[in-house]
């Protein structure tokens, strides 16, 4: 037997520290998070995505009442920037959350979503910087192997 040590590398800045980029996409996450359609959960996510032309596109959670057939914000502004801006790679994406009105200490992609993240880097052959936030900090990683140190991508496939 052997063992692997997994380690991830993550900057906390306190808002105060915040970038005037990583207030902004924060701020769009935030705008879009209000407008989520949670009924059953009531907890609301927002994503906002940055594109390398500057573009910021924004995803909130879409829930039914079948829950298998709602959508994650994360995967709502990926998919929807992916089929609008086609060739034009995303750089970084915020992720933020409301529940019962409040705004989440930490919002983190469900594993659905960080694959998603991963595949959106290997279309665009570059890391994603990935902003989790809340009121009063922002996590912040380079890439989806931060999120996902262990995945399931292209290079196990048939060719």
């Amino acid at each position: 037997m052997k063992e692997i040590k997994l380690e991830t590398s993550v900057r906390v800045y306190t808002k105060t520290e915040w970038t005037e980029q990583q207030t902004l996409l924060m701020s769009a996450a935030m705008a879009a998070a209000q407008k989520a359609y949670a009924p059953y959960s009531r907890f609301q996510v927002g994503a906002a995505v940055l594109l390398g032309n500057g573009e910021i596109v924004t995803g909130s959670n879409q829930e039914n009442a079948a829950y298998p057939s709602g959508l994650c914000a994360e995967r709502v502004a990926l998919f929807y920037a992916g089929a609008t801006y086609l060739d034009i790679p995303v750089k970084a994406m915020s992720v933020t959350a409301l529940s019962a009105g409040k705004q989440v200490a930490l919002a983190a992609p469900c594993g659905g979503c960080r694959q998603v993240i991963l595949e959106s880097e290997m279309r665009a052959g570059d890391k994603i910087q990935i902003l989790l936030g809340g009121a009063e900090e922002i996590y912040v990683m380079e890439g989806a192997s931060s999120l996902l140190p262990v995945s399931f991508d292209a290079s196990v496939l048939p060719e």
